[in-house]
């Protein structure tokens, strides 16, 4: 088996026995990176040199008797929205794209201290606002299963590199589907987690209420052990949980005595492609012959979502992007007339145009005469989609739906229709409003060989239960694209 082909798990025990050394490991896949990213475009960011001076540090504490670290010599692809120290994160936009913070996220800094071998920074939306990876200002990623399509976003950069077997791990940030869309399209495990399980220090915010960092993988396993490595209590961030995820680590096939709920809201709505229903109802049969009882419940205020969420996230957004204005650090125009050319110069040159859209669009809802008639009835229809899952939680376990209403579409197909590729979002963005976990397992492919995913929701902090239902569905590695 190549090395690419490994699991995080696989290669973490095989390079603490010595079998192999992290180095030869990073070199292989920085090889297959040089080879084939020209045409994917996951990476922006690759430092050879830091990648195998990494590597050679962990060797020589291994060759030392030092094997402990639950990701020793696993590399990682880190979403280029997240903080580490003096290497450059852009957040694929030309605002930030000589920035070097000068601190490294707490997710980072779990990582490292695990024994991750960070290989690069991966391709966003700008600021992650997209569906697509279409936004980006820096490059176009390209799906690994075919390359004429889109491979979600805003983490697609991440669910590609994973896909493409560049890496075996990747964190991403989930603000209203980033992560699970984007492993849907890709053929990947990808998990929000409860919001507050992971720290959100060192992630540059989008919507503060609703981003969440989660992870990538190739199965199950290692999707909950990078969980667990980044989860945990944070005195950085305020709205961390004090208390850390119960996972396992540890999974079965076995759903004896778990309930799945199927909305309906979510399987009878325009939109939704016949072959996605027919993948994702074909894996909650799986369960079901796994021991899993399987009944109907409602979300009557899911519908409501989409238009909820970009109120709400818009308006986070306006408030979080109003730091650059061409003064701390960021892009800054040159020769500014006054003050205030120099922020509308700094901002319009820095910022690109979907981006824009949500900063007018959350000024205009958080404006006088319009903040009770959007935002705070927004506030209240968010609390009653919350309502509506804890509900549903009452009855059931796990919630399962489609992650996206298709497969991957093609490059361009929605760039010029803002609405179509919002609602690209409709099944995901719910748990974002209400803080719940989600999770989305690959679950088959369609007539034209794309992934399908299967999205799987629990209540706050049962994100355990997600990884054992997965596992249920899809127990194996789920395999590279090329």
């Amino acid at each position: 088996m190549k090395v690419y082909e490994l699991s995080a798990v696989a290669i973490r025990e095989k390079v603490a026995a010595g079998e192999i050394k992290a180095r030869a490991i990073v070199d292989e896949l920085l090889a297959r990176i040089d080879e084939f990213d020209g045409e994917i475009g996951a990476f922006v960011s690759v430092d050879h040199a830091a990648v195998r001076a990494r590597a050679d540090i962990i060797d020589a504490q291994v060759a030392a008797g030092n094997t402990a670290g639950r990701l020793l010599g696993v590399p990682v692809a880190i979403k280029d929205n997240i903080c580490v120290e003096d290497v450059t994160t852009t957040c694929s936009s030309r605002m930030l794209e000589t920035f070097r913070p000068p601190y490294s996220a707490h997710v980072i800094k779990k990582l490292l201290a695990e024994g991750a071998i960070i290989i690069g920074k991966t391709n966003l939306d700008e600021f992650a606002m997209g569906s697509s990876t279409e936004n980006s200002a820096l490059q176009q990623t390209r799906n690994p299963w075919n390359k004429e399509y889109v491979p979600g976003g805003s983490s697609g950069g991440s669910a590609a590199a994973v896909a493409a077997g560049f890496a075996p791990l990747a964190l991403g940030s989930d603000t209203g589907g980033s992560i699970r869309q984007p492993a849907s399209y890709c053929g990947v495990v990808g998990m929000k987690p409860t919001y507050g399980a992971v720290s959100r220090y060192g992630l540059v915010a989008f919507g503060s209420s609703l981003d969440q960092i989660g992870p990538f993988a190739r199965t199950v396993e290692d999707a909950a052990l990078l969980l667990d490595v980044i989860s945990g209590a944070d005195d950085h961030d305020s709205t961390s949980a004090t208390d850390k995820l119960p996972l396992s680590l540890e999974y079965t096939a076995d759903m004896n005595g778990l309930c799945i709920g199927l909305p309906s809201e979510y399987f009878n709505t325009e939109g939704l492609s016949a072959e996605v229903k027919d993948a994702v109802l074909a894996a909650v049969d799986r369960l079901k012959e796994a021991g899993a009882e399987v009944k109907e419940v409602h979300l009557p205020m899911v519908k409501y979502a989409v238009g909820t969420y970009y109120i709400i996230a818009t308006a986070e957004a306006s408030s979080n992007l109003a730091r650059f204005d061409g003064v701390h650090y960021g892009h800054r125009c040159e020769k500014p007339e006054d003050i205030i050319d120099l922020f509308s110069r700094s901002r319009e040159e820095g910022f690109g145009d979907e981006v824009k859209r949500r900063i007018m669009l959350g000024n205009y809802v958080l404006s006088a005469g319009y903040y009770d008639a959007y935002y705070n009835r927004a506030l209240k229809v968010r609390r009653r989609i919350a309502d509506d899952f804890a509900k549903a939680f009452a009855e059931v376990d796990i919630i399962a739906a489609p992650a996206a209403p298709t497969t991957a579409f093609k490059i361009g197909e929605k760039a010029s229709d803002p609405l179509a590729m919002y609602l690209s979002d409709i099944y995901t963005i719910s748990a974002n409003l209400a803080g719940i976990p989600g999770l989305c397992v690959p679950c088959g492919q369609d007539s034209q060989g794309l992934p399908v995913g299967l999205q799987l929701l629990s209540s706050n902090f049962k994100d355990d239960l997600l990884f054992k239902a997965s596992y249920a569905v899809n127990s194996g590695n789920v395999g590279i694209a090329f």
